[in-house]
């Protein structure tokens, strides 16, 4: 059974394992390399243990630094959280190895699922509906001309092995193809340690619908609802909310079905997530597997009241399901916001740098999955997350409106950060419509326009608590800004 929990991870996930560590009676390691030696995970976890270097590759990627970690401070268990290690199926092989439990699926069907080249064919042998495509590995360009003739332009390549929009190319014409190729062979390269690449056809303005799955080391299965995650810049998710708008309760139905069929015929067992695209005329298609638990996994927990990092460790532990598909439903509207550290102004650039001021305003229905604190680095090697916002009203117009009153109100002081853009998607007349597809932000050519009293009341804010000279991380988590700002200003 599971008694201490190495996280193999940092920032805001990290984070959010540590809490449940502790919500549940667990023992909690964080592992933090040179940049994150004062990093909010680090402090908040029971212990740490120093994995040294400063890029992805000398840390939080090199295998048997983590591994080493876990047992140098006695973990029976590893969570991987998300990105780094977390599908990969030589890492979750050589824990199990080691006499550790691994927090996620086995090996197997992740090295299945993880692969889009091979999770496609099995989509196919079991008659889940792809997108058209085609695999190589083929240094021939003549090769992928002519199957992206056949397939017909516009094209999307993607890494074969990786996610989150790295390695990912939309090719318009045949003089765009060999730069593409070979651009996404170096991102994925570096991003995945694979050159893999494959192309498929380019569906113009989906929807991004995924499906929470979870299965359990018994043959059970269930889903736990959709989230709608079409609002992307560079391919990947900057705004989700449950439910869609654009599903009926049949349409749900079918695809989250659809979603269960996926990890079974993969022989899952833990939680994961299934994603689709859906067209105008309310097909889908498979997409991937995320072999792991999702950014935008809170949403999912508002909606249905099911802890899912709890449901990880209870499953890892042996235990079946505790839930039968009939026994879930869903109720409230919840939409999530990613904080970045990125300039939207100029290509959404990373925006590295020093959090001079930070403080989450306490409003009702509003969650904080948060990785940093007043005073922490944004380092220029790690993915700029730094926070996610989660709110949770009755129906979606009130969560909008919760959810514009928390961003007016979240100063995040010191980096370039993606809060005023945010404001900008949710008070557009499409988003409030719900005309919301993958190409939204460019289609209604999103800017920000600078919000004095937004700036203003940040800056106040600010103010206020450097006077107040609060430095315990979970003191500064129970602060709330909103409060004392509405009092004074």
């Amino acid at each position: 059974m599971i008694s201490k929990v190495l996280i193999a991870n940092r920032g805001e996930i990290a984070c959010r394992i540590i809490k449940a560590c502790k919500k549940y009676n667990l023992k909690s390691v964080a592992i933090y390399s040179e940049p994150d030696k004062d990093a909010k995970h680090k402090q908040l976890a029971d212990e740490s243990y120093s994995i040294g270097g400063n890029s992805a590759a000398e840390s939080y990627l090199d295998i048997n630094k983590v591994i080493n970690a876990a047992l140098e401070t006695g973990a029976n268990a590893v969570h991987p959280g998300y990105g780094f290690l977390s599908e990969n199926p030589e890492f979750n092989r050589k824990v199990r190895e080691a006499g550790l439990i691994f927090i996620g699926p086995n090996p197997e069907s992740m090295k299945i699922l993880g692969s889009k080249t091979a999770s496609r064919e099995l989509m196919i042998k079991n008659n889940i509906p792809v997108v058209p495509g085609f695999k190589s590995n083929s240094d021939d360009l003549n090769e992928y001309i002519s199957v992206a003739k056949s397939i017909g332009y516009p094209i999307l390549i993607k890494a074969a092995d990786g996610g989150g929009g790295k390695g990912m190319r939309v090719v318009h014409n045949e003089e765009m193809l060999a730069e593409s190729i070979n651009a996404a062979r170096r991102e994925s390269l570096s991003a995945f340690g694979s050159e893999e690449i494959f192309l498929e056809k380019y569906i113009k303005s989906p929807r991004h619908i995924e499906f929470q799955v979870a299965g359990d080391k018994h043959g059970n299965y269930i889903h736990l609802f959709e989230r709608e995650c079409s609002i992307q810049r560079r391919h990947q998710k900057i705004i989700e909310e449950t439910p869609s708008v654009a599903l009926d309760s049949e349409l749900r139905a079918t695809m989250g079905k659809t979603a269960v069929e996926v990890v079974k015929a993969a022989g899952y067992d833990n939680i994961g997530t299934v994603e689709f695209l859906l067209d105008d005329d309310k097909n889908f298609y498979f997409l991937e597997v995320n072999a792991r638990l999702q950014v935008e996994h809170p949403i999912t927990e508002e909606t249905t009241g099911v802890d899912l990092v709890k449901l990880q460790f209870d499953i890892a532990n042996g235990m079946k399901l505790p839930y039968n598909q009939e026994d879930l439903k869903q109720s409230k509207h919840s939409i999530e916001c990613r904080i970045y550290a990125e300039d939207s102004e100029n290509n959404f650039m990373p925006s590295p740098g020093k959090i001079t001021f930070y403080n989450e305003p306490n409003i009702v229905g509003a969650r904080f999955d948060s990785g940093i604190i007043s005073g922490s680095l944004v380092p220029i090697y790690y993915d700029p997350i730094l926070s996610k916002l989660i709110v949770t009203d009755e129906n979606r117009e009130k969560a909008i409106e919760k959810m514009l009153e928390v961003l007016k109100n979240y100063p995040v002081l010191g980096v370039v950060n993606t809060i005023e853009f945010l404001i900008e998607c949710l008070n557009h007349p499409e988003f409030k419509a719900g005309n919301t597809k993958t190409d939204f932000i460019e289609k209604n050519n999103i800017k920000v326009s600078k919000n004095p009293e937004f700036i203003n009341l940040a800056l106040a804010t600010a103010s206020y608590f450097e006077k107040s000279q609060t430095k315990n991380v979970e003191q500064l988590e129970n602060i709330g800004s909103w409060e004392i700002c509405s009092a004074k200003y």
